[in-house]
């Protein structure tokens, strides 16, 4: 049988009228805890888009994400240098592709490991050991003379990456302000693009030059970013979720109090986050029994999160973008650009705007909701990469100049929803990227689910980086179509099942999946011991009537 759409309606959350109503600009606090999720946004993402990422929340989220960003569009830029393609022979077809995905294959590699000191370690903790590994896998990678070296430079990058990227994006999550927490995460994929202008204009800037420096130089900032997350990571609050299930209930409070209250341990709001918190965790581990990696699986409800993640991360990478992401350059010779220069300008002007467009996406998916976000951005793709393959097919067929700057077009169109300007692919999957897997995990079971979509995510990244290149090479255009077979089934998964998460805390959204019994036994004991008045007759009614999921198998 087929599924009926599953809606969740909005209500407001229950500590909306505990919060501070002054904008974030005026409370000296907030102004310090946005900052340092800001700072570790940044060296993730340089160092990965040199070669690919660059978000870590705050200073933290856009440190991190900053260092992934670099990897993806530092190679796009590197296989249009004469410089890099002497140095290592010109690579193509497959060995392109495992030049490529090299680095998630050593991201794949970590994945067992990283969720383990996450939760054993500490958040901060494994952010500072990945960023470790990529400022010295950069070192090699930069004073790389041979291919097996600057390959496995990248697999020690991607491996380093995975202990940071699958610790940043939960500490940001964790510690921010209830109010901002949603902007937060979604930030923290938004600002990859950061990373990728760093990597696209450092990389045109360095052209010219008529030696090695020319690629040396881009790889080498890669580290710059991790060496900045080193450096700052002990100095960003650690979450006070991880706290209190390591029975740290008073340093807990003291973060939740000095960034969320001016240090006032006693304001309701701080009171009722650290119960809310602790009720969630022991309602997780006595009552749903989420332990271990099986209970990802064990009940409907976290297999239907599962499902969820994996959707997002998995449609994030197969929507076409990783054609563009990785072989802007392979593309642009297809239809005619050949230009070294032209090619830089075009690599660099588009990731300039996709980080424009994404910011503005992040800000605006507390406001306009996960499932419109969703469908607007399939929407949106399955249109504009339509409108791609007709002017790729007309180039290829009859050499028309006019097609093949269309495709140009196309892809910026691709990128821009045509009334609002809003990039279609970056609309969405990248604000909800971290936050909607997050979102939707309870905390026993949020590193693992959150760890299994990365897994999943890589997977996908390495089939599109080592795949891509060969099948463009050898079906042209026609490739083009199994794209947009592939963004209609992504519209109508979103369509059936995607669960809205507007407006709801952390504790509310994971309890959705397990009933609305659930979700009222979080509220009552954090509100009981936080001293609030929780009216559970007329209440309670009021919220069973508004929490509707419907799907039906």
């Amino acid at each position: 049988m087929g599924a009926s759409p599953t809606i969740i309606t909005e209500g407001s959350a229950a500590y909306a009228h505990l919060l501070d109503s002054r904008p974030w600009y005026r409370n000296r606090r907030l102004i310090i805890l946005n900052f340092w999720i800001s700072i570790m946004q940044v060296p993730e993402h340089t160092t990965n888009v040199y070669l690919v990422s660059l978000t870590l929340t705050g200073s933290l989220h856009l440190t991190h994400m900053v260092s992934t960003s670099v990897l993806g569009s530092m190679m796009n830029g590197l296989q249009s240098l004469a410089q890099w393609n002497q140095a290592f022979g010109s690579p193509a077809g497959g060995k392109l592709g495992l030049l490529n995905a090299i680095q998630n294959i050593g991201t794949l590699c970590a994945y067992p490991f990283a969720p383990y000191m996450s939760d054993g370690m500490g958040r901060r903790f494994s952010i500072a050991f990945g960023a470790s590994v990529m400022i010295a896998a950069t070192v090699i990678q930069t004073a790389s003379n041979s291919v097996q070296m600057f390959i496995g430079a990248r697999f020690l990058i991607g491996f380093g990456q995975t202990f940071a990227a699958s610790a940043a994006p939960l500490l940001v999550h964790e510690v921010a302000y209830p109010s901002h927490r949603s902007q937060a995460s979604s930030m923290y994929v938004s600002l990859w693009f950061l990373g990728s202008i760093v990597a696209a204009w450092s990389t045109y800037g360095t052209f010219t030059i008529q030696n090695s420096w020319a690629w040396r130089i881009p790889s080498a900032l890669q580290g710059v970013s991790s060496l900045i997350q080193v450096l700052l990571i002990w100095f960003v609050p650690e979450s006070p979720r991880w706290l209190v299930s390591q029975g740290k209930e008073e340093r807990a409070l003291k973060v939740l109090a000095y960034y969320h209250a001016n240090d006032n341990a006693q304001d309701p709001l701080v009171q009722y986050e650290l119960e809310e918190i602790k009720a969630a965790i022991a309602f997780d581990r006595e009552v749903a029994g989420n332990v271990g990696w099986l209970s990802l699986i064990k009940t409907p409800g976290n297999r239907k999160r599962l499902r969820l993640a994996i959707a997002i991360v998995v449609f994030s990478q197969w929507s076409g973008n990783g054609l563009i992401a990785y072989y802007l350059n392979k593309v642009l010779v297809a239809i005619g650009i050949t230009n070294p220069k032209t090619q830089l300008l075009l690599n660099g002007a588009l990731n300039t705007y996709n980080f424009f467009v994404t910011i503005i996406a992040g800000f605006n998916c507390t406001r306009v909701g996960r499932r419109p976000l969703l469908l607007t951005s399939c929407t949106g793709m399955i249109v504009f990469w339509t409108a791609q393959t007709i002017c790729f097919s007309i180039h290829q067929n009859t050499g028309s100049i006019a097609a093949g700057n269309a495709v140009v077009a196309f892809i910026f169109y691709y990128s821009c929803y045509q009334l609002t300007h809003i990039h279609t692919d970056n609309i969405a999957f990248p604000p909800l990227l971290a936050s909607y897997p997050i979102e939707i995990f309870p905390y026993p079971l949020r590193a693992k689910g959150y760890m299994v979509a990365n897994f999943m995510m890589t997977l996908s990244l390495i089939f599109n980086q080592y795949v891509n290149p060969i099948a463009l090479e050898a079906l042209q255009w026609k490739y083009y179509l199994v794209y947009i077979a592939w963004l209609c089934f992504e519209f109508v998964f979103c369509y059936l099942f995607i669960v809205e998460t507007k407006n709801r805390t952390l504790e509310e959204t994971a309890a959705i999946f397990d009933g609305v019994e659930g979700m009222t036994q979080i509220h009552d004991k954090a509100a009981a011991h936080a001293g609030l008045t929780h009216r559970i007759g007329t209440e309670e009614k009021d919220m069973k009537s508004n929490f509707a999921v419907a799907m039906m198998d």
